[in-house]
């Protein structure tokens, strides 16, 4: 009897370990670099370059972006935690809330600031493609002036 007890625990530990391991979030961490051919930023114009810096240890993930585009060149730090907790960005002149939770291998952050003209919200989806060397982010943009829908596809560098 204890011999097919140490048979079943010998086949449930690699089943129980393998479960574990496709239920684990992604791991966002790198330099990652934007494909501006494969990206729509939809009505507002492309940047020429843009970049990001991801340290990504659960729940902790921080990101360091620089974009250069039509207006110069703008940077900003973003801290979330994705077990739900509320973060402050300070992003240009505006402080945004964030909130950031895994649905699944997706990651959802939903981010709020206040502006003269009214609230503005973004919602992000963000996914990592199979290989981990493709970071999408689609970010549907709601404020005073209607909604829109920009997609960012980065390469990991």
């Amino acid at each position: 009897m204890l011999r097919h007890g140490f048979k079943l625990l010998a086949v449930l530990i690699p089943i129980s370990l393998a479960v574990a391991l496709a239920a684990a979030p992604p791991n966002f961490s790198g330099n990652w670099k934007a494909n501006i051919a494969k990206s729509d930023f939809g009505p507002m114009p492309a940047p020429t370059s843009a970049s990001s810096k991801i340290d990504h240890k659960e729940p902790s993930l921080k990101v360091f972006a620089t974009q250069v585009g039509e207006q110069g060149e703008s940077t900003f730090e973003m801290n979330l935690s994705t077990d739900g907790a509320e973060t402050t960005n300070q992003i240009g002149p505006l402080a945004f809330k964030c909130k950031a939770k895994w649905d699944g291998a997706a990651l959802l952050v939903e981010s709020k600031a206040a502006t003269d003209s009214g609230d503005l919200t973004l919602n992000d989806k963000w996914t990592l493609s199979e290989d981990g060397k493709t970071l999408t982010v689609t970010r549907i943009v709601s404020g005073p002036q209607g909604e829109m829908t920009i997609k960012v596809v980065q390469e990991k560098q």
